[in-house]
């Protein structure tokens, strides 16, 4: 069967919170919106032609609802078309892509309508951080107090004493990530709080969260809808002339206690040129890759998805970088996991200028989950969908911004994780 895999098309269901519309109203604009791009693209070809669809979101609780795509798939007029439901924490999305691609690949389905959402209004702010919150471990963790504001701050902290990452570090991915989604209309930074330009010193008024995470390093909690259409090489030639292939797919796991990871012997020798990167300051630990301060799985979906891609050197290859980024040092981290940079040097490309908007690797060009939003089951689709529309050369037209488009971008890595990195998982895009 043949490998290639096509984006024919792709959408995004505005990110805000609260939206005031039905999960079913959002994701069938996204569908909508998909239909209108694709002429030749019919409803009644999922049943006549064999297609097939995946729905992402994260929480039953969020919800209020136990299978709310069985409700989707019917609201969207698709009852009869061959579907499932992904669903593994914030890799939810990127894993609904992967699974996508891999049935695209084996020849099952020549198309694969990829549908992601989430709607996080329905609770009290309390209850969705209780929600996303027995993702963690609710025999030790959860019963422990533990949030994820409260597992990243643990990660984070670690990372400044081995690394010497600064508050203000911290601040400066805030304001690369918030002042990136002040022209992207689909984002919900600005549809909140306008078009003007943050500072390190805004960030620092922002309230704290969990030292070191102040408000504006975190991810908006979030409401909205995304969609792809991924086809066989054959087909997306039918349905385009202006492609996006997915070349590159990758997916890894780690502990689940994050707590877990300093001393865990699955890891012990795995990386050795990133154990022997270590302070003398502090103490060695028995697995020193991944420890506390980076994500294995990260590194392991990474160098599959590379490999699967044919990328040898990732930072000449790759054009721009949307890393998932719940809190801000996860970009610092990933850019180390992704083999941008050594460990403990993404505080380097980011005080260089190297992941800015113009820089040599742009990065979190669509403003990521602290600006364009954390629609959890729908992030990532939407982070893809954003980077398909920078390759395809259409940011002008679906922006309305054409000051936002790349020259000649040719490749983009868009990665996702759930929980504090234990699911991971990776695409890479090209023209």
């Amino acid at each position: 069967m043949g490998k290639k895999v096509g984006i024919v098309a792709g959408s995004i269901s505005r990110f805000d919170n609260p939206r005031h519309t039905l999960q079913e109203e959002m994701c069938a604009e996204a569908v909508k919106m998909i239909l209108d791009d694709v002429p030749d693209l019919e409803l009644g070809d999922f049943i006549k032609k064999g297609y097939a669809c995946c729905y992402s979101y994260f929480s039953d609780i969020l919800e209020q609802q136990q299978c709310m795509h069985w409700i989707i798939n019917d609201y969207l007029g698709l009852s009869g078309v061959p579907s499932y439901r992904v669903e593994s924490g914030g890799a939810t999305p990127i894993d609904a892509i992967v699974n996508a691609a891999l049935w695209i690949r084996s020849g099952m389905f020549p198309v694969v309508l990829v549908v992601g959402w989430e709607k996080m209004d329905e609770l009290p702010i309390q209850k969705v951080n209780e929600a996303i919150a027995i993702a963690g471990d609710t025999d030790w963790d959860f019963v422990s107090g533990f949030t994820y504001n409260a597992f990243y701050a643990t990660m984070e902290a670690r990372r400044m004493h081995v690394y010497g990452e600064t508050e203000e570090d911290l601040a400066e991915v805030s304001v690369l990530c918030h002042n990136n989604s002040l022209e992207n209309p689909y984002a919900q930074w600005p549809a909140q709080h306008g078009f003007s330009k943050i500072t390190v010193e805004d960030v620092y008024k922002s309230r704290l969260i969990s030292w070191p995470y102040r408000l504006y390093e975190c991810a908006m909690t979030s409401e909205g809808a995304s969609a792809l259409l991924l086809a066989n090489e054959e087909t997306t030639k039918k349905l385009t002339d202006n492609p996006v292939w997915i070349s590159g797919v990758g997916f890894g796991s780690d502990t689940m206690r994050a707590g877990d990871r300093p001393d865990n012997p699955a890891w012990k020798g795995l990386y050795p040129e990133d154990e022997n990167i270590w302070p003398k300051h502090v103490p060695k630990p028995m697995s020193p890759y991944p420890d506390l301060q980076n994500f294995g799985a990260l590194r392991v979906s990474a160098r599959m998805a590379y490999k699967d891609a044919g990328i040898k050197d990732p930072r000449k290859e790759i054009s721009f970088v949307e890393i998932f980024d719940p809190y801000a040092g996860v970009v610092l981290a990933g850019l180390e996991d992704f083999d941008f940079c050594k460990r403990g040097e993404g505080k380097n490309m980011l005080r260089e200028g190297i992941i800015q908007r113009h820089g040599e690797l742009p990065c979190q060009l669509s403003g990521a989950l602290t600006a364009q939003g954390h629609a959890v089951g729908s992030t990532s689709i939407a982070q893809v969908v954003d980077s398909y529309w920078q390759l395809s050369n259409q940011i002008g037209k679906k922006w309305g911004a054409p000051g936002r488009q790349l020259n000649n971008p040719k490749k983009a890595f868009i990665h996702g994780h759930g929980g504090t990195g234990c699911q991971a998982g990776a695409v890479v895009l090209e023209v």
